[in-house]
């Protein structure tokens, strides 16, 4: 697991000698430490977050997670689950015994007020 840490640590190294050598802009200027270490900081972190998600893509599950007696693997073999929905033998959703405030599609919503009146 020290791989991505050596890597990271090596491209570092090498940004920041990089960065600090061709920002002097000059043989007679000094050296520019502070973007070395700038450069050196941004190259480590970024290519240990790369080379760690690229790990995690790679490494497989254990078998054991995909085992077990708990686990449905079809949604249909469940009681009441997505193969029993337009069954014919399927239970209706419990209506709450209040009637519908709105009209059947096709009624004429003014019959039931003449009745009234």
């Amino acid at each position: 697991m020290k791989a991505p840490l050596v890597f990271s640590a090596v491209l570092a190294i090498i940004a920041g000698i990089t960065t600090m050598i061709f920002a002097t802009g000059g043989a007679t200027k000094e050296l520019r430490v502070d973007l070395g270490l700038t450069a050196a900081g941004i190259a480590f972190i970024a290519s240990l977050l790369i080379s760690s998600l690229l790990l995690m893509t790679e490494k497989p599950n254990p078998d054991h997670l995909s085992e077990g007696s708990g686990v449905h693997r079809a949604s249909a073999n469940i009681p009441g689950g997505a193969g029993s929905v337009g069954a014919p033998g399927a239970k209706k959703a419990p209506e709450n015994g209040q009637a519908s405030k709105t009209p059947p599609a096709g009624a004429d919503p003014t019959e039931g007020s003449a009745d009234k009146a």
